[in-house]
């Protein structure tokens, strides 16, 4: 036994001692005490995933409550990253905000600037000037003002004063690498974006 094992064993034994005692002094038929005995180990294993999966029952909660609103995810911090569960479409998308308006943004790497659509410009207040970008997207070029967020927030990672683009069709808030790269570094973990602030 390693130095890990030994407490791992003793919690064991001190359990399993104390149900047998538990069961002894009630003095129950064989059948009833079996019973008991199951329904112990129910709730102990019961217990035990609880504490072991903490992580993993976070984000089911997470991804059931996503599905129910029809929100992204705010994902969940985890010594220090902010972990993101990719979505059933294979994309990363999380819950964040723009001034303190909420937004749902997808994660896109190949994005250079972060980009808000036209109706959440207006709620957050962004000011345009003459300013334009031409952007090559999916469906072509578009044209986009240039604008500044005094505030953008994923989770517990907030950056001031951040540049966005703001689209003219609905639908297109995507958080790109102008963000990505103020990071102290942010990868894939299998089904997992992790972002380091």
């Amino acid at each position: 036994m390693n130095d890990d094992t030994v407490p791992q064993a003793l919690y064991l034994v001190v359990f399993l001692v104390l149900m047998a005692s538990s069961l002894a002094a009630r003095r129950l038929p064989m059948k009833d005490s079996a019973k008991m005995a199951l329904a112990w180990v129910g709730i102990f294993a019961l217990v035990l995933s609880i504490v072991v999966f903490k992580d993993e029952w976070k984000e089911l909660g997470s991804r059931m409550a996503s599905a129910v609103t029809g929100s992204a995810p705010a994902g969940q911090v985890s010594g220090g990253e902010l972990r993101i569960p990719m979505r059933e479409d294979g994309h990363f998308w999380v819950r964040g905000s723009v001034n303190g308006v909420a937004v749902d943004f997808l994660i896109d790497s190949g994005a250079s600037i972060t980009t808000v659509e036209q109706s959440v410009a207006e709620a957050a207040r962004l000011e345009t000037g003459l300013r334009v970008n031409q952007v090559e997207t999916a469906n072509g070029t578009v044209t986009m003002k240039h604008s500044e967020a005094g505030s953008l927030e994923i989770g517990p990672i907030e950056r001031a004063d951040i540049p966005v683009l703001i689209a003219p069709q609905e639908g297109l808030n995507v958080l790109g690498m102008n963000f990505l790269s103020s990071l102290r570094g942010w990868r894939s973990d299998g089904r997992t974006l992790v972002l380091i602030p």
